[in-house]
């Protein structure tokens, strides 16, 4: 039977498919998002020659991971790049994925083949980063292309142990009847792409852009397709970026790398614990210093707070690091339960060096550095600060206590605020615990302390 073609609509935000046009989406709400296509009616079915077998007899190669040579960038994948797996790797602009992935594949390089499509740059531009990065390799071969046909004939061509696609926004399929960097465009390149990686046996680096709201541009379906999520985050005007992953088939997500922008590119910081803090503010009002676990690291982060008189008729808030939320939610806990009147004054909070995090272990901190800043209540010892603050007032236990006083005593901290639901000694090491059951009884030897 011939195949017919069938005019559908899809939806340029989500990728949700219609039979007839609609001003609104009903999957996302979007209005004015449906574009017309075409779509093949009668598919013939095909038939795998493929039987299951048992589990126990799927054979693993012992080559199946690769390790790329930096740390960092092994540390969040597990132990390496693992062939046949597809990375999808995001950030905001200028944040270093492009430089991250061509030293990544210089490091692969050195033994192995590798490809790098380039859709956003000229050769001789690539060529110059190279030559900036010491990234320049026989093995490294450069395409400049955007068409995803062309792409996959090279990879068949060459087959590498390595392809790296920056990005998969700005390539496009002749089979799909629409632009680069539209909703189908990407689906169906990256699932092309995904594909011949499987086939090949190789490892894959997908470069993508991000939306105005930090996620992933192009649609949901994108994410599942690829086996590994890893984001770039970091502040264009801090030299630090962290690595985190968001999604990953062969290993954590809680696991984080972290990255200095140099001239000669991302070097790797392998011990962070002090990165975060700044010896010269810790005696300011206002400053508490948290230990916050990371996957199988542990930073010290100083979260600073400002509050002062507002010249509005109502306050303000600007939250920064921290997670808006949670800290509107630890600032109405001490106007409720401490008594302290925030509703007229300013609040900012912010961690120092650009760091963000959402971990209930930092409740404590941000709580005291509030207090600290509207008292004008300086820290005039080493004294650090950790645990999880109920809506009752009540300071929750936190996890992995041992390895962050075990930070805090390798910086020399004095003491620390810890949660009495922790069963710990009187003292860790040389680090004196100061245990404390409630947000009143914290701020109250807070202030004992500098009395």
């Amino acid at each position: 039977m011939a195949k017919t073609s069938a005019i559908r609509y899809s939806c340029s935000n989500c990728g949700a498919v219609y039979f007839r046009w609609a001003g609104q989406c009903s999957e996302c709400g979007e209005w004015n998002s449906l574009c017309e296509g075409e779509f093949a009616g009668d598919h013939k079915k095909k038939h795998s020659n493929n039987s299951a077998i048992p589990i126990s007899e799927v054979t693993l190669k012992e080559d199946v991971i690769l390790p790329t040579g930096i740390d960092e960038f092994d540390r969040v994948l597990g132990r390496g790049l693992v062939l046949g797996a597809a990375i999808l790797l995001g950030g905001e602009p200028g944040i270093g994925k492009s430089t991250i992935a061509l030293q990544v594949a210089a490091q692969i390089a050195r033994t192995h083949r590798v490809l790098y499509v380039t859709g956003e740059e000229s050769l001789s531009q690539v060529r110059l980063r190279s030559d900036r990065l010491d990234a320049v390799s026989e093995n490294l071969y450069v395409i400049a292309e955007t068409d995803m046909e062309s792409i996959l004939a090279v990879i068949d061509r060459l087959l590498p142990v390595l392809v790296i696609l920056d990005s998969i926004q700005v390539v496009s399929h002749p089979a799909v009847p629409s632009v680069s960097g539209t909703v189908n465009q990407v689906r169906y390149c990256a699932s092309e792409l995904v594909k011949k990686l499987k086939m090949v046996g190789c490892a894959g680096i997908i470069v993508g852009h991000i939306t105005k709201d930090g996620s992933l541009a192009g649609p949901k379906v994108l994410e599942h397709l690829v086996d590994v999520i890893l984001y770039f985050e970091g502040e264009n005007g801090f030299q630090y970026r962290l690595l985190r992953s968001f999604k990953n088939r062969y290993s954590s997500t809680n696991e984080i790398g972290v990255f200095s922008m140099e001239e000669k590119g991302l070097q790797e910081i392998a011990n962070p614990s002090g990165l975060f803090v700044d010896q010269t503010t810790l005696n300011n009002p206002g400053s508490m210093v948290v230990p916050v676990a990371e996957g199988s690291r542990v930073f010290l982060v100083e979260v600073q707070a400002l509050v002062v008189e507002t010249g509005y008729g109502m306050g303000r808030r600007t939250i920064l690091g921290v997670d808006p939320n949670r800290g509107n939610l630890l600032i109405a806990a001490v106007e409720k339960i401490v008594g302290l009147k925030l509703s007229s004054k300013d609040i900012i909070l912010n961690i120092v060096g650009g760091y963000k995090t959402a971990e209930p272990a930092l409740d404590l901190g941000v709580v005291m550095a509030i207090f600290s800043s509207g008292h004008d209540l300086p820290i005039k010892r080493r004294i650090a600060v950790l645990g999880e603050v109920g809506l009752t007032g009540e300071i929750r236990s936190v996890p992995q206590i041992d390895r962050r006083l075990g930070e805090l005593e390798k910086l020399g901290f004095e003491a620390c605020f810890v949660p009495k639901r922790n069963p710990l000694d009187e003292t860790f090491g040389k680090v004196k615990l100061i245990r404390v059951e409630s947000l009143q009884e914290s701020l109250r030897r807070l202030s004992e302390i500098n009395s």
